[in-house]
């Protein structure tokens, strides 16, 4: 077994954490001389809110991105997912776990058909996940005008909005899950195998790894992690909404968030942890955006900008390192 398949999960943690770190600083200080409060409850629980959904889905990305995949599909899979566990449960609690259940087996059923389009069928992972992505949006245009079935109301009350102090439980869930995602990546044979292929897969594939199954369990996971996304935006708008994943942007800000963490597009280093730091850095910079009631468009060119400049300088390190 070659030293490829031994390595583990490249951290670039400190990084990420130290410009959080900054960007809450300077933000309080801007928002505090524009006359508010950044550091309050409400904003607090706010922030970890946005955190929770966009998080879940940015660990599942951090998956497939280490491999060398990606999934644009993502955002679907999330609207299909509240949809599905709405729609199973309408307002019943009995029907809680069938459907939450039932929205995380479809799920791992889309992420099971793209990765063995980009495994079996040989096609880009961008225009694999792409496509199942628009056949998705088809049929949620097509099949629902609006917000449709009824959250089993203990799970609203659960994952939607209680708190352990001002943490919500849905953000316990995502380090929970962060946890759990981090150990597979570091501990298992898969996570190796998975670091092997994203960084070299001919190497891979002669050292051993069945590249093509461990790139279906990776497309697998990042479904599952959607799904189960959705689950909790179903829990928090309390029905089934069709273009909620969509309107957030999920899946273009779990990429952003993947690479603000550290982890390379190009596939075999990085983290979870990163990525759990740079879903808080963007769920920061919106909530200090809000403070300042900045209009859409300049919060979206603020973050471009800050996407941007983290895209280059991670571009340039790996420069200096390949001539060194």
């Amino acid at each position: 077994m070659t030293a490829a398949l031994t390595l583990p999960t490249r951290r670039s943690t400190p990084g990420v954490f130290v410009a959080l770190a900054v960007t809450l600083a300077v933000g309080w200080l801007v928002v505090t001389v524009d006359g508010g409060r950044l550091f309050n409850q409400s904003t607090t629980v706010s922030l970890l809110h946005v955190a929770a959904g966009l998080g879940l889905v940015a660990v599942g990305q951090t998956v497939v991105v280490i491999g060398g995949s990606l999934d644009l599909s993502v955002a679907y899979v999330v609207s299909l997912s509240t949809l599905v566990a709405a729609e199973a449960m309408q307002g019943s609690d009995a029907a809680l776990l069938p459907g939450a259940g039932l929205a995380l087996l479809a799920s791992a059923a889309i992420g099971l058909l793209n990765g063995l389009l980009v495994t079996r069928a040989g096609i880009n992972a961008f225009i694999a996940t792409v496509g199942v992505g628009l056949l998705l949006k088809g049929y949620l245009d097509n099949g629902y005008d609006g917000p449709a079935g009824r959250t089993a109301p203990a799970l609203v009350q659960s994952l939607g909005y209680q708190r352990v102090g001002p943490v919500p439980v849905s953000f316990l869930l995502l380090l929970a899950v962060a946890a759990a995602v981090g150990i597979v990546l570091t501990r298992t044979r898969f996570g190796h195998h998975l670091i092997a292929v994203g960084g070299d897969p001919q190497v891979a594939r002669l050292s051993g790894v069945r590249n093509d199954r461990v790139l279906v369990i990776a497309h697998v996971l990042c479904s599952l992690c959607a799904g189960l996304a959705g689950v909790y935006l179903a829990a928090r708008l309390g029905s089934g909404a069709p273009r909620v994943g969509t309107e957030g942007l999920y899946d273009l800000e779990s990429i952003a968030a993947v690479v603000l963490g550290g982890t390379a597009l190009a596939g075999g280093r990085g983290g979870v942890a990163g990525t759990v730091g740079g879903v808080l850095l963007l769920a920061s910079i919106d909530a200090i955006l809000n403070q300042l009631e900045a209009d859409a468009f300049v919060k979206q060119v603020i973050r471009g900008v800050i996407i941007i400049a983290a895209v280059a300088v991670h571009a340039r390190r790996t420069v200096r390192k390949a001539r060194s």
